[in-house]
């Protein structure tokens, strides 16, 4: 079998919807590309309707694309060029929906033994039962083999639904918003098991999700979409310390923005760029690659990264300015402050038991190191 440094490669990949009750079509995939290093854990990340679970349908082949080449450990599974599209049944994957999948009329043992029965790779009936009671052994549920599926609590018909998805073997597992359905505290705790599961098995995961905290704790790669397109490729903390657009930082995370203008391009060797904007000129160590023309400006900065300091007088320190604040929230490990630095309001992550009240004078502090210049 001929392998490559990439379990998946996608280029140009493009998928078109006509509505049916008039001839507008929508372009819901718009010149996809990016790579998936084998083993590794990449999710698409992006709000509702930005094109990840069309693109993930693509690669399971439950949708045909309309343009571009899917290919899996080298080995094309859709081209349009070369009119080629492999079906769902015969992609070395494994695909575990945002609804499970789990069948109410089976027990776990018989969900968990489909694939080891009627998918690609059957085995005996003595083997099927080793391999199986092996795998939920492994993932926490050998004491329910023969329980009926409905029994199971939401994590655990999640924890099902992975097992039976690890036993076809899969070269690829594909996986649809698996935790969506679960309450906050569940996913929280079913996110860190699902991250070991992989790590364990060692399997080439693809995660689509709207939730930027799954995303960001789970991903070794995360691809951001909108509207079709991808807005930045990276890791997570290339995601949300050094947002390549606005709607990237405005998406992953909470971020101050505040527009402005930039007198010239950034040039090679630069370690600042000074944007001019209502407040003054701020100065950012970080810049996304701008276009050739100067022009409209972003300046974000998290809230992590905003100080809240005694209103003294000004000591020259970049990025600060005088300001009055607005609210604070205690939240236990913070206190959550809005400042208003004349129309402009920054939400700042502060000490929690800074003694501070709505009305007080007090300076504030945009770091630097932290501040981003977005061109888009």
């Amino acid at each position: 079998m001929q392998t490559t440094e990439h379990a998946v490669a996608i280029s140009g990949l493009e998928k078109r919807f006509a509505r049916k009750q008039s001839d507008e079509v929508s372009l819901a995939v718009d010149n996809v590309g990016f790579t998936v290093p084998r083993g590794g854990f990449f999710t698409m990340l992006g709000p509702s309707g930005c094109g990840k679970t069309t693109t993930l349908r693509c690669l399971a082949g439950l949708e045909s694309a309309d343009r571009g080449e899917i290919s899996m450990n080298g080995k094309a599974v859709f081209s349009s060029a070369a009119r080629r599209d492999v079906a769902p049944e015969d992609r070395p994957i494994a695909m575990v929906p945002q609804s499970y999948g789990i069948w109410p009329h089976m027990k776990v043992f018989d969900n968990a033994a489909f694939p080891l029965r009627y998918g690609r790779k059957t085995c005996s009936r003595g083997e099927a039962r080793t391999r199986v009671l092996a795998m939920l052994e492994q993932v926490g549920l050998s004491e329910y083999a023969d329980r009926w599926s409905t029994q199971l609590s939401g994590g655990q018909q999640q924890r099902l639904a992975l097992a039976r998805a690890l036993l076809c073997e899969p070269e690829v597992l594909l996986l649809d918003e698996p935790l969506s359905n679960l309450d906050a505290k569940l996913r929280a705790q079913l996110r860190a098991e699902l991250r070991s599961f992989q790590q364990k098995f060692g399997v080439t995961t693809i995660y689509v999700t709207h939730d930027q905290g799954e995303a960001l704790a789970m991903s070794d790669t995360i691809v951001v979409m909108n509207r079709g397109r991808v807005e930045q490729i990276g890791t997570p903390d290339e995601i949300y310390d050094s947002p390549a657009s606005r709607f990237v930082a405005d998406f992953v995370g909470s971020a101050n923005l505040v527009p402005g203008v930039a007198d010239r391009t950034p040039r090679a060797g630069d370690r600042m760029v000074e944007v001019k904007t209502a407040l003054g000129v701020l100065r950012c160590a970080r810049f996304a690659t701008p276009p050739a023309q100067t022009g409209d400006v972003h300046v974000c900065i998290r809230p992590e990264h905003v100080r809240i300091v005694p209103a003294t007088t000004d000591t020259g320190e970049a990025n600060r300015f005088p300001a009055r604040v607005t609210s604070t929230e205690y939240l236990g490990d913070r206190r959550e402050v809005v400042a208003a630095v004349g129309d402009v309001e920054f939400r700042a992550h502060a000490d929690a038991h800074l003694r501070i009240r709505p009305g007080d004078d007090v300076g504030v502090v945009l770091d630097p190191e932290w501040t981003v210049a977005l061109w888009s």
